[in-house]
This record gives structure tokens, sequence and C-alpha cells, in this order.
């Protein structure tokens, strides 16, 4: 079998939770072990401060801020691990439509990984969804990683 000229690229949603930490090293180390990259989507969601326009723009300035720094400091901490700079998307909307649209818009994105939660509100808004219907209708399988693994589980994994 002929391999592709084009590396697989393991996307990860980049949020509050502390299930992402898993699922970015997981998709770092599987990007490392078989020659693929790793793409970082962080969504910031919209704020209803309707109201007061000026006050609106500032948070959304700020919350966009905050994520670019966010995601320079998980590229700092990934890159050694996964062996390049990770492709970073931060986008604006309702996190579940962002996601959909950037894995239909991208064609080099082949896996999605996310992290599942381990509190008693179960694995997340996100990973229920994307388990119900829209799982038969994704173009890219879904990786989904036990929030509670620890970096040498996730090691002897991927």
């Amino acid at each position: 079998m002929e391999a592709s000229a084009t590396p697989r690229v393991f996307l990860v949603v980049v949020d509050e939770t502390p299930e992402h930490h898993v699922a970015v090293h997981y998709a770092a180390r599987r990007a490392a072990h078989t020659g693929g990259r790793i793409a970082l989507l962080h969504v910031i969601e919209p704020v209803d401060l309707q109201h007061w326009a000026a006050i609106e723009e500032l948070t959304r300035r700020e919350r966009r801020e905050a994520a670019e720094q966010l995601m320079q400091r998980l590229c700092d901490e990934i890159m050694p691990i996964a062996g390049a700079t990770p492709i970073v998307y931060i986008r604006e909307g309702r996190r579940r439509d962002e996601l959909l649209a950037l894995i239909n818009e991208e064609p080099s994105i082949s896996i999605l990984v996310l992290g599942a939660g381990t509190g008693p509100e179960g694995p997340g808004p996100l990973v229920t969804y994307l388990a119900g219907k829209p799982a038969g209708r994704m173009r890219i399988p879904i990786t989904i990683v036990p929030g509670g693994l620890t970096l040498d589980q996730i090691e002897a994994l991927s």
C-alpha cells in the first residue's frame, strides 16, 4: 500500500476543561509517532452584552487576547512532543458549529481528538453531541480520550 504524501492532521478542541490537556497530549504523541501534525481549535463563545456595545467589544478583544496567549502556551508545550509547531485556529461562535465548519473547510484534517470529562455531568457537551446523530455524517473519525489518563498512560497508548 502506498503511503500518502499528506500527513495526518489530528484536530483537538482546546477549552477551559482539564480533559483538553489529555486530548492535546494524546494527539501530539500520535502525530509524532505517525509523522502527522496536530491542529488546535479554540472557539470564543459569544457573550450577550447587546445593550453595552463598548463593553461587549472590550470583552471580545480581551477574550481573543486570552485565547491567543493560551494557544501560544500550548504550542510551546506541545511542539517538542509533536515534533512540529501546531496549526492554530481561533474562531468566534458556537463551539460545535465552528468545529463542524472547520472540519468541512479543511480537507487536511483527518482525525478529531476529544477529551471526555470525568465528572458526574458526563463526558461533556461536545462529546455527547458528536457521539449522537452527527457521528454518522462526519467525514473523519473521532477519537475520544478518557480525561483521567496520566501522561504515562497516554505515552503507553499512543
